[in-house]
Parts: C-alpha cells; sequence; structure tokens
C-alpha cells in the first residue's frame, strides 16, 4: 500500500474573501501563505499557523457557502487540555461565541465557533482523556 502524509489542506468555501480573511486572522491568528487573484480580483487565500502545521484554504463561492451553514467540516488540533483553556480565554477576549470546553470521544474539543459564512471550526485536543 502507497502510504499518505496527512492531509496538504482543507478548502472551505466562502461569500466573502475580504470578510472571512479578515476573521480567520484575527479568530485564529492564521496568515496568508498564498493568494489567489483572477482577473485582477482576490478570490481566495491559503492560510497558516505561525508553526506551518496546517493549511486551510478559502475559496470565495457564495452559493456553495451557504450550503456549508451549520456543518463542522474542520477540528483543529490543540496539544493540550491547558492550550485549550488559552483558547477559550482568547475566544471570550474577543467575544467570539463558543460552546465552552466539553468531553470528546478521546479529548476535549471546543464548539460552536462559526466563521462569516456560519461554517463551524472546531478546537480539539491531540491530548486524550484518561
Amino acid at each position: 500500500m502507497v502510504l499518505l502524509g496527512g492531509f496538504h489542506h482543507v478548502k472551505l468555501p466562502i461569500s466573502d474573501v475580504h470578510k472571512s480573511l479578515e476573521w480567520y486572522r484575527r479568530v485564529l491568528g492564521l496568515e496568508v501563505a498564498i493568494e489567489f487573484v483572477e482577473d485582477g480580483v482576490l478570490r481566495g487565500v491559503a492560510l497558516t499557523d505561525a508553526g506551518r502545521t496546517l493549511m486551510l484554504a478559502l475559496r470565495e463561492e457564495p452559493d456553495r457557502a451557504a450550503g456549508w451553514r451549520g456543518f463542522d467540516p474542520v477540528a483543529l488540533a490543540v496539544p493540550s487540555l491547558q492550550a485549550l483553556r488559552a483558547w477559550s480565554e482568547h475566544l471570550d477576549e474577543l467575544q467570539v461565541g463558543h460552546s465552552g470546553i466539553a468531553e470528546g470521544s478521546v479529548g476535549w474539543l471546543i464548539r460552536g465557533i462559526t466563521d462569516p459564512d456560519g461554517i463551524e471550526i472546531r478546537l480539539y485536543t491531540q491530548q486524550e482523556r484518561p
């Protein structure tokens, strides 16, 4: 069997690239790695974290984005429960709604973080519960 090495990137449909870019920067601390410009207009971006451990692409597709409202396609990894607590405090400081910390199937998570299109982003610990 040929091996896979994880995800290269995940792409989400969004309705407004500028609005979403501001949100993903402000809330998740992601920065632009690649810009996708078509006919002189920014239509998408690939974002990464400071450690370059993930790549999240946003593509301006308003009709598709509407269909993803309320769906939770992505759970971003957080190393530990302690780090998840820091995320909870960060979200509270920004007044970004979320579920608070809950027990997941193997670790802890924060649900209910929704981007400008209502797409839910979850934070999930790599640390497992005892």
